[in-house]
């Protein structure tokens, strides 16, 4: 396997890693990873309509219909008409929504900083090195 190969094999497991072990954090939401992205989409990208949520999220419409219809039943998501076109739907974050998707956020990256305290110095300088090159390649992402 070539230098370029072993380094994307091993980031790639590692970022799986990485995401299944902070994301066991969202439990204390009460939400399950499927609302927590769609309603990630929502606070971060504004309002969508299902069918650009779907896509978004890569899942089919009637599939995003039952997440938003239980983002809505625990008012995370507020459903409004389309000002441009009143036969489509805006999915619009809450402030409850927006505050619990922050909150989940915090507690992700404090359970993640308690565990980067186990690292030296040089190490937490070199893993700070390599998540500014990560984010050098994503913003140029192809």
């Amino acid at each position: 396997m070539n230098a370029v190969l072993s380094v994307a094999d091993r980031l790639h497991s590692a970022a799986i890693h990485l995401l299944r072990r902070v994301r066991k954090q969202d439990i204390a939401t009460g939400e399950g990873p499927a609302r927590l992205s769609a309603l990630s989409v929502l606070v971060f990208g504004g309002p969508k309509t299902l069918k650009e949520l779907a896509a978004a999220e890569q899942v089919k419409p009637p599939t995003m219909s039952r997440i938003v219809s239980g983002l809505a039943r625990s008012r995370l998501v507020e459903i409004t008409e389309d000002p441009e076109d009143a036969r489509r739907l805006r999915i619009v974050a809450t402030p409850k929504g927006t505050r619990l998707l922050h909150k989940g956020r915090e507690m992700r990256i404090a359970y993640l900083a308690s565990q980067l305290e186990r690292l030296t110095p040089d190490e937490l300088s070199q893993l700070g090195d390599a998540v500014e090159i990560l984010s050098k390649l994503l913003q140029h992402w192809g």
